[in-house]
């Protein structure tokens, strides 16, 4: 990962029940580009991973989403886990704060279960991407061209389907976080 990040801030969306390597492999990742990397949460405190069914450890937030502002952004990672985009979908502030990401062309980077929040902020449409298998009809029938593929990248939009496609997943989500906004 030759890409510099330096001077961007990305923004993490999580809660509790994020699969915890979903969020910090790629974490690491910006940071080691270096990117300055704030957790975003509607909820203070600290946070709760899970490593697939079983508690992991909790996550330090940075910043409380009723504080975020998505202009300060330069890109948003979406972590997996079942639980956390779940919640995150039942949360208006989240889906705003995901929508103006998208509307302002940023790039966004999700994977596993974390596409899910993407289908209730209107970003799916027309866009290709993948996921973790379950999710295939909902993507599909919100409008995606889903495939079943290590990544995706489309117009700024990075997805994956699990743990297995970090490496990738991490490669594409700093070099699309690096060339900055997607303009159509």
């Amino acid at each position: 990962m030759s890409a510099s990040l330096s001077g961007k801030t990305i923004a993490v969306l999580a809660t509790d029940g994020y699969e915890q390597v979903e969020l910090t492999k790629p974490v690491e990742a910006l940071k080691a580009a270096g990117a300055t990397v704030e957790i975003v949460s509607p909820k203070s405190g600290e946070i709760q991973g899970f490593n697939h069914h079983d508690k992991g450890d909790r996550t330090p937030v940075d910043r409380a989403l009723s504080e975020a502002d998505p202009a300060a952004y330069h890109g948003l990672l979406l972590p997996g886990g079942v639980i956390n985009p779940d919640a995150l979908r039942l949360e208006d502030e989240a889906i705003a704060f995901i929508s103006a990401i998208a509307k302002a062309s940023k790039p966004i980077a999700a994977i596993c279960h974390g596409p899910w929040t993407l289908i209730d902020a209107g970003v799916v449409k027309g866009r290709r991407m993948t996921s973790w298998p379950s999710l295939r009809t909902d993507l599909t029938n919100a409008g995606a061209d889903w495939v079943d593929e290590e990544v995706v990248v489309d117009n700024g939009l990075v997805t994956s389907r699990n743990p297995d496609d970090l490496p990738a997943f991490c490669a594409k989500m700093v070099e699309e976080f690096a060339e900055g906004r997607h303009d159509d």
